[in-house]
């Protein structure tokens, strides 16, 4: 007899087996590609892929739009922002800023620019009618700007780009002031003393910003003409800006140097009302608007991709249902887990880089409506994207189908044939968890930094977990409820089968409630949010707001000048006593600058207040803590954002120096202020009908008649007065916000798509198990009609149940995203969870007719025989 001896050693380290391992492996790999191909191939054209793709697809669309936006974007603010500020750095200040600073950015190689800024009434001679016109007056020095361009039209019409002010005995001016006062170029224009050539229209000023003054049509002069108007006088409110750039070719090394020296002599020497500006600080408007369009869009974005997470993972558990049978198969011939779970992988891989790349590419095609429905928020081209948002977008691609896609389908290649079999997935394994929840963990932090403002993410992320989670209690309790709450006895028959058909199968009954919710909760929050948040924005800034603000009205004329509104039939205006006042103590303590750390806080506590009084609060602020209570002499009404700023609270002492005079007085309540409705407002107001010990003036603020002449006839009757036209700024950002809402409610179809697939993928997840249902109740006797009604008694509850918890949860995050992100009243009326109820039946009904009309069609011997199997 023979003994073979057995070499026991593992295998890989008897000798001979490397070579025939390498080529085993090499097999086994290309066995696992090309049976990956087949599945993909196989999946495409029978259908069995394409919510997936579609749901990968709407999410990389919606959030590779908004970056492919976002980047070019600040790419666009980083490379004009000089330009924005007229230099590399500026020092702003309400006094000529000292020699030092003058003297050490020549020391260190910089160019200079000097500005000066100031509201005036500018003047056409007698002879050419005398109108008058509130102007904005810049006089500029020499190497003015310093950066950007300057564009004017001269007399033939022709714009050209300059490099210099204007020669001194002549202005440029806007063609706005030439309008208003019936002026042409080579006319004289009357500013102060001085009479002054018009030269040129001014097409183009790159520093001009948009602040209250800014709005006035622009009067630009050599600072050598300045003195001859006699303009400006000790107390008058000028702004002075000391641009500096490094010269054109050199490093920006120096203005750095010189940025850091200049804010420490600030400290140091204590230079009260001056300050280093940046494009944040000096020019808020465009990045706060930007900023909020883009936490719209964002917002919509994100909401897209939180429901394409949902329909992928319900999309894929259905897949991983559909191809139990497939895998039995495989199984039984013998095919190894390690196959069929890498075939799965490398399938979900191509259809992934398939769906995101198509994603890329229509999200890329969307920016560019975004950029043109935003146009006029825009002030020049934007370079272009960088790689970072394609990157982006394919990670949010795989990571979906990663993530949310795989788990379940991993499940298949690690169940026993027979589990297989008889149609079950079994209990969830460790590679399908860990896959899970590294998945969710990068689509969460995919999601953070795409929201680009924490709270936002936080809020819309978090809100969505945590209602998912409710959704889910909440199914769970539905169905014990049903179980108990219809009675067999004398319920009607349909009724009684489809409340047990859902008590029968709690899990599928807590998936499709969920499922709905989230799909619903989405589109809700959208809509309340384009009805009230978006209304609530609007109503900030009407269409019928005050358009003339009126100033340096003294009190001996405040009779007749109310008279004179009264005779043109304005009647409903603004009408405050005005103080301006320093704050000087708090609690008794004196006030520095040292004592407050944020650039905020350090300016309003460097500047004077305007003050007011009045006995009853104003009607368009709210009292949020504290009472206002009238004539209380000590008593003080503080604006909230400045009580904040400041860290002042109820019951502290405030001293005020006005005019040489110390008053003081007690916090008695706060007050919430918008200050975007054009109206009149202040940060600290007296709670006593009369100061008349203190140097007062009045403002006035109100909706100018159609009247021709009005401001013409006003400013002749009371010459001394200052009238702010601020027509042109309440139609700018009427035009903004309707920038806005345009491009979010593109992007909003992207969220509503991801919704409907949502719906669709919920309802058609539970297709299998109600075919083979129908088809035993059908078996049994039940007729094609009853299981009509059935079904649709059961589509139409569990939606009314998902669209009244949805409504519900919506009106919860909205209130969060309202009030700490946008900043807006939520006013959302209670009835919206009827509304929704009646909306989520409607849609989960419609969604079952498309989604299963054909499960009643189809013979019951064909569907018994497919279970059979």
């Amino acid at each position: 007899m023979t003994v073979h001896q057995t070499d026991l050693r593992p295998a890989g380290e008897r000798p001979g087996d490397g070579p025939a391992l390498a080529a085993g492996g090499r097999a086994a790999g290309l066995r696992v590609l090309g049976l990956a191909w087949r599945q993909t191939l196989r999946d495409l054209r029978s259908g069995e892929l394409r919510l997936l793709v579609v749901a990968v697809m709407l999410a990389v669309t919606a959030l590779s739009a908004v970056a492919f936006f976002a980047d070019r974007l600040e790419a666009g603010l980083a490379r004009d922002a000089a330009q924005l500020l007229g230099g590399d750095a500026v020092v702003a200040s309400d006094q000529p800023a000292p020699t030092a600073l003058h003297e050490e950015a020549r020391r260190r190689g910089l160019l200079t620019a000097r500005s000066a800024s100031f509201p005036s009434m500018a003047r056409a001679p007698d002879d050419r009618g005398g109108a008058t016109r509130l102007a904005s007056v810049k006089a500029v020095s020499d190497g003015y700007p310093l950066r950007g361009e300057l564009r004017v039209a001269g007399p033939d019409g022709a714009p050209r780009a300059v490099q210099a002010p204007p020669s001194p005995g002549t202005v440029w001016v806007d063609a706005a002031l030439l309008e208003a006062l019936q002026l042409h170029l080579g006319d004289r224009l009357l500013l102060g003393d001085a009479a002054l050539r018009i030269d040129a229209v001014i097409l183009m000023e790159p520093d001009r910003g948009a602040g209250f003054m800014n709005f006035a049509p622009r009067v630009l002069l050599h600072e050598a003409d300045l003195e001859a108007t006699g303009l400006i006088q000790p107390a008058s409110r000028v702004t002075y800006r000391l641009a500096v750039a490094a010269p054109e070719g050199a490093p920006r090394r120096a203005v750095a140097h010189y940025v850091r020296w200049a804010e420490a002599s600030i400290e140091q020497e204590q230079w009260r009302g001056m300050r280093v500006e940046s494009l944040e600080s000096g020019r808020p408007e465009m990045r706060q608007t930007l900023d909020r369009a883009e936490r719209f869009l964002n917002l919509v974005a994100l909401l897209a991709a939180l429901l394409a997470a949902v329909a992928v993972a319900i999309a894929a558990r259905d897949f991983a249902n559909r191809h139990l049978d497939d895998c039995a198969m495989l199984r039984v011939l013998g095919q190894p887990q390690s196959t069929i779970a890498w075939s799965y992988a490398l399938e979900f891989s191509l259809v992934a880089l398939a769906a995101s790349g198509a994603g890329l590419l229509v999200g890329f095609a969307v920016h560019h409506v975004f950029v043109w429905l935003l146009a006029g928020l825009l002030e020049a081209s934007l370079p272009p994207p960088g790689a970072w948002p394609a990157v982006f977008g394919l990670g949010v691609g795989l990571t979906l189908l990663a993530g949310f896609g795989l788990p379940p389908v991993l499940q298949l290649a690690r169940v026993p044939p027979l589990r297989v079999i008889r149609r079950d997935l079994g209990p969830v394994r460790g590679s399908s968890a860990v896959a899970l929840a590294a998945g969710l963990c990068g689509f969460v932090a995919l999601l953070l930094a795409t929201a680009s403002d924490r709270t936002l993410g936080l809020i819309a992320v978090g809100g969505f977990a945590g209602a998912l989670l409710a959704f889910a209690l909440m199914g769970w309790l539905a169905v014990v409820v049903l179980r108990r709450a219809v009675p067999e006895a004398h319920a009607p028959r349909w009724l009684v089968l489809a409340t047990r058909q859902v008590a029968a199968r709690p899990a599928y009954a807590v998936l499709q409630v969920s499922a709905l919710s989230v799909g619903l909760l989405a589109l809700v929050l959208l809509v309340l949010l384009r009805t009230d948040l978006i209304s609530s924005w609007r109503a900030a800034t009407p269409p019928d707001a005050p358009n003339r603000f009126v100033i340096n009205i003294q009190p001996e004329q405040g009779p007749a000048f109310r008279a004179h509104l009264q005779r043109a039939s304005v009647l409903r205006y603004d009408w405050y006593p005005m103080i301006r006042g320093r704050l000087v103590e708090v609690n008794g303590r004196p006030v520095h600058l040292d004592d407050y750390t944020s650039d905020r806080a350090r300016r309003l506590v460097d500047r004077e207040f305007n003050l007011s009084h009045a006995a009853e609060p104003p009607a368009h602020n709210q009292v949020i803590a504290g009472r206002w209570q009238r004539g209380d002499p000590e008593g003080l009404s503080v604006e909230e954002g400045l009580a904040q700023t400041l860290g002042l609270r109820l019951g502290d002492r405030l001293a005020f120096d006005i005019a040489g005079t110390r008053v003081e007085g007690r916090i008695a309540n706060l007050r919430k202020v918008d200050w975007a409705s054009m109206r009149v407002n202040f940060f600290v107001m007296f709670q006593r009908d009369q100061m008349s010990e203190l140097p007062t003036t009045y403002i006035a603020a109100f909706r100018a008649p159609a009247t021709p002449g009005f401001d013409n006839a006003l400013a002749r009757e009371f010459p001394n007065i200052t009238n702010v036209d601020v027509s042109a700024s309440i139609a700018q950002v009427q035009r903004v916000l309707d920038q806005v809402v345009r491009a979010v409610e593109f992007l909003f179809g992207f969220t509503l798509a991801a919704g409907l697939v949502v719906l669709l993928a919920a309802v058609v997840a539970t297709r299998e198990q109600r075919e083979r249902e129908y088809a035993i109740m059908r078996a049994m006797g039940a007729g094609a009609g009853l299981l009509a009604k059935v079904q649709r008694a059961e589509l139409l509850g569990v939606g009314a149940l998902a669209g009244m918890l949805a409504s519900l949860a919506a009106l919860a995050v909205g209130w969060a995203l309202a009030n700490f992100v946008f900043e807006f009243a939520w006013s959302a009326p209670w009835g919206v969870p009827v509304v929704g109820a009646l909306l989520g039946a409607l849609l989960a009904w419609a969604a079952g007719w498309w989604g299963l009309r054909g499960v009643l069609r189809r013979p019951v011997v064909e569907t018994l025989r497919r279970a059979a199997v």
